[in-house]
């Protein structure tokens, strides 16, 4: 079992279109302040009345690239969840648009592990990828295959960047 002492109390905003997807992570990180927002404009008034110590952002649906500026320009860190919007190129866009993560919705029973990291990516002023990539890249690749091999060619100073 996972040390909850390293987001015991952390103020958390989860913003997603789906109830089942909120009340999973609600329970999943019930050590946390949680708020939810099912649409983008509830997220922006929480955002702009709650100080956060992280986000978790979906991509479709809540306009979560939208969301995502918004909590670059507030330095909160963010993690974007998504099944959606699972690809290589949604991946390369969510971390060059300022999130700490990019986790599939497949993987959300680890969401307090990828959370923890990013958070201590944060603290530490890390933007690289993490840990979290470290645990996710064997997924990547098997899911994506030739396509994820491409896209690394493609933008090569992407990966000197962000890797």
């Amino acid at each position: 079992m996972k040390d909850k002492n390293k987001l015991s109390g952390k103020r958390i905003l989860v913003v997603d279109d789906e109830p089942d997807i909120l009340e999973s992570l609600e329970e999943l990180l019930d050590m946390c302040v949680i708020d939810k927002a099912a649409d983008f404009e509830t997220a922006k008034d929480l955002l702009e009345k709650n100080t956060y110590d992280a986000t978790i952002l979906d991509i479709m649906g809540v306009h979560g690239y939208d969301l995502l500026e918004i909590t670059k320009k507030k330095d909160i860190p963010t993690l974007m969840l998504t099944a959606h919007a699972l690809d290589p190129d949604n991946f390369i866009k969510s971390i060059k648009k300022g999130a700490l993560a990019y986790i599939p919705k497949d993987k959300i029973s680890e969401i307090e592990t990828f959370l923890e990291d990013i958070l201590e990516a944060h603290e530490k002023g890390i933007k690289k990828l993490g840990k979290w990539f470290a645990r996710l890249e064997p997924f990547f690749v098997e899911k994506f295959g030739a396509y994820w091999e491409k896209k690394i060619k493609e933008d090569p100073e992407f990966w000197k960047k962000y890797v």
